[in-house]
């Protein structure tokens, strides 16, 4: 039984890789919300974000808000994201279920970066003046079990963006479904992540002055605006199949894979696996394939009895980044 399960899952891999490696137009910068993109959950990051199937925390806010149906108890979670370039993430979530067969879950990301010395084609050195940039988003999500097996969610989000004074906002949704095969543990699951419309950016330091006949007296100087272009959202699909295997009466092994599709980039696969021990000790690793740096993903994490009714989660990954430094992240995790 094992081995057919093995055989599912290595022919999902091969199928996916196979349809990779077409060459593809690379669409990598353009589209704006970039921060949207970075992932949560250092479970998650730890096995290679191949995490839409197996995912079964208030970080399917994230990654699959189907999931929100697994929630047995409520979940506050957080993640900090010690990015590239001294840019840092940080994520909360909550979520809690409602009844037996549905759940909500709100979630905040905020992305800060130190100040940027302000540069000019004339004084490509630096002016002397510096500006900050930021983003965040806040989420709203909810999902059903329509059967015993098959669940949906929906999650819309604010965006914002702010890059030095000019700003950008908008809606956007996420959608997913997890169903459960019956063979096993075996699931499926899927997402549409960053569904919404265009952004642009609008603020005081697109006022110019123009003059229409520069030298001409006739003419006044009159009031204008730098014209911006709007940018999409990262749209991203994602599919994926996990299953677990007993190891002993006091272990057990998650395999997850998944493919992805983002409308800014070519087609990229992850497989990640987690070993659990007495459901206390976790140990985590990942692969991306596709990726311009990202590859290997290592962590691991503990949980502990913080209370009668309530539990701790600490969790860590690394992510090899190839020619930029390795990115690393911390989450806690409270089950109440």
């Amino acid at each position: 039984m094992r081995k057919k399960i093995i055989l599912i899952l290595f022919c999902f891999l091969i199928l996916t890789a196979a349809s990779i490696e077409a060459k593809e137009f690379s669409k990598v910068g353009t589209v704006g919300a970039q921060f949207l993109k970075i992932g949560v959950g250092a479970r998650y990051v730890g096995m290679g974000e191949a995490s839409v199937a197996c995912v079964d925390d208030a970080y399917a806010m994230y990654w699959n808000p189907a999931s929100l149906t697994l929630l047995s108890s409520s979940n506050l979670l957080f993640t900090n994201v010690d990015w590239i370039d001294d840019v840092q993430l940080n994520y909360v979530a909550f979520g809690k279920p409602i009844g037996n067969s549905s759940a909500f879950g709100i979630s905040l990301t905020v992305l800060t970066m130190g100040e940027m010395e302000v540069t000019t084609v004339d004084e490509p050195e630096g002016t002397g003046e510096t500006f900050t940039a930021s983003d965040y988003a806040l989420s709203l999500g909810y999902a059903r079990k329509l059967t015993d097996r098959f669940s949906l969610g929906l999650s819309a989000k604010y965006i914002h963006e702010r890059l030095s004074e000019e700003r950008a906002s908008g809606v956007g949704f996420d959608f997913g479904t997890l169903f459960y095969t019956g063979f096993n543990s075996l699931r499926i699951g899927m997402s549409i992540s960053n569904l919404g419309p265009e952004l642009k950016l609008d603020g005081p330091e697109l006022d110019i002055g123009y003059h229409p006949s520069p030298g001409n007296t006739n003419y006044d100087e009159v009031k204008a605006k730098i014209s911006v272009e709007h940018y999409d959202l990262p749209l991203t699909f994602r599919f994926g199949v996990a299953y677990d295997l007993a190891v002993s009466p006091n272990s057990q092994m998650t395999i997850s894979l998944e493919a992805k599709h983002p409308n800014d980039n070519v087609q990229q696969v992850s497989i990640g696996s987690e070993y659990i021990w007495k459901d206390m000790v976790f140990l985590r690793g990942g692969y991306k394939l596709n990726y311009e740096e990202e590859g290997l993903a290592l962590g691991g994490g503990l949980k502990f009895q913080v209370g009668k009714n309530a539990e701790m989660k600490l969790n860590y990954a690394w992510v090899d980044f190839n020619r930029l430094q390795s990115i690393h992240r911390f989450s806690l995790g409270f089950l109440f």
